[in-house]
């Protein structure tokens, strides 16, 4: 049968219904956060690795985009309540209906529950624990601690920064003090990046009944303050590759002039709180942390 008679023997609605579905589904599970969280999870394999394999690194990435789609999938599960307060997340498919809450939960802890298997079968026990703490820190203390307290932001950056760790274990089975210095550089980068987008959505995160330093602050000083410090912090975090032999001089330059670019935009954002400046504040981590992590990668190289 040749492959137009195929497409005209399948109805239109049917296949518009199965994309729609997929397209639900991968907005469940937040495919473009899983996109940055395999980027991470590579750049932490190829920084580690005395050897490449792409084999090993294929199946970290594999199972670790199961475990991490997982995770966003049953955080949207147990926040559907709260997302269909705000504006920006009240069309999601839980609020909105288009997938049912049994439907997501089956899902997220399907997906989670083999990614962790996957991990363990195929890479090594020790990354599949990474993914499971990941996964159970985020869901069971992040999530509940966003409705109690502003500490939920630092206590959120640990699970976030565990994919990079995830790929250093790929690659050589233990821990080991580079991949805590690319876990504490992921750490960092989250707070004055997450600073920027909680700014900017400060009353959808009020009206959803979330406790964090923006919903409280009323002119946004506290908010830009930290993402000041935050900054410098991790600043100071980023050198530590050069200075403990992971990198080069042309790392640590990299490492200070984007370091120095991202407090910059920072301490712009304390003297101008619009929400036009916060976005550039936001702009300029996601490209911070591209910038950094390609630099490790080729130093490691």
């Amino acid at each position: 049968m040749s492959e137009i008679a195929i497409m005209d023997s399948v109805p239109v609605e049917g296949l518009v219904t199965r994309q729609s579905a997929i397209a639900d589904y991968l907005q469940l599970s937040k495919s473009r956060i899983v996109l940055m969280v395999l980027i991470t999870t590579a750049a932490g394999y190829l920084i580690a690795a005395p050897h490449i394999s792409a084999l090993v690194l294929i199946n970290t990435l594999v199972g670790t985009a199961m475990v991490a789609a997982g995770t966003n999938a049953l955080n949207q599960y147990v926040e559907r309540a709260h997302d269909a307060k705000m504006r920006r997340t009240r069309l999601r498919p839980l609020p909105d209906g288009r997938i049912t809450p049994r439907a997501a939960l089956l899902f997220s802890a399907a997906i989670a529950i083999i990614g962790t298997a996957y991990l363990a079968l195929t890479v090594n026990l020790l990354t599949a624990i990474l993914g499971a703490f990941t996964l159970t820190s985020y869901i069971f203390v992040y999530t509940p601690l966003k409705r109690i307290s502003t500490a939920c932001t630092i206590i959120g950056a640990v699970p976030g920064a565990i994919p990079p760790l995830m790929g250093w274990t790929a690659a050589t089975g233990h821990l080991a003090a580079g991949g805590w210095i690319v876990f504490g550089i992921l750490f960092f980068w989250q707070l004055p990046h997450f600073m920027a987008i909680s700014w900017i959505y400060r009353e959808d995160y009020g009206r959803a009944g979330f406790v964090m330093t923006a919903v409280r602050d009323n002119d946004g000083t506290a908010t830009a303050r930290l993402a000041i410090f935050y900054s410098l912090a991790l600043l100071a975090v980023s050198v530590l590759p050069s200075l403990t032999g992971m990198t080069g001089r042309a790392y640590l330059a990299g490492a200070i002039a984007t370091g120095v670019a991202l407090l910059a935009m920072s301490i712009r954002f304390f003297f101008d709180r619009s929400n036009r400046v916060a976005f550039r504040l936001f702009m300029t981590s996601n490209l911070y942390l591209v910038v950094v992590m390609t630099m490790l990668v080729i130093a490691a190289r």
